[in-house]
């Protein structure tokens, strides 16, 4: 049996069963990001927290990656509920980006380690599907 007749005899909803993975996945990853998002706009405004927690009163490098993280979770939403490859972009780039900040500068957010291995198991996560969804699709 040949490679081609392998390949025809395969349904259309078996050719593409890891891209479906991989955009159920990215979807997952973009609820989960407008909540973060919002968790962070909410912390900005004041939404959460008490008096002495409010945003004027913590250090500026808290400030600074707290609109940051509130923007950018966002943006990336967006982008990964559509499914866009610039999507996935941003999205890795808050979760290299929150990684970073929990190991290099614990004293923004405390140094979670929780929070590092969260991101480093989405991040794998992602990159099999990513993989595996590139396999299915024969150059």
């Amino acid at each position: 049996m040949s490679v081609a007749a392998i390949w025809s005899e395969r349904t259309e909803s078996e050719s593409n069963s890891w891209t479906r993975r991989l955009v159920l996945f990215l979807r997952i990853m973009a609820v989960l990001s407008v909540l973060k998002g919002l968790y962070h706009w909410a912390q900005v405004t004041g939404f959460i927290g008490g008096e002495e927690e409010a945003f004027e009163n913590q250090p500026l490098a808290w400030q600074t990656a707290t609109v940051y993280f509130a923007v950018i979770e966002l943006v990336a939403a967006v982008g990964l509920w559509l499914a866009t490859p610039w999507g996935a972009v941003v999205w890795l780039t808050t979760v290299v980006s929150m990684a970073v900040i929990e190991l290099m500068f614990p004293a923004i957010y405390g140094g979670s380690m929780v929070v590092v291995m969260f991101e480093a198991l989405m991040l794998g996560a992602y990159l099999i599907l990513a993989w595996m969804a590139a396999r299915e699709r024969p150059p």
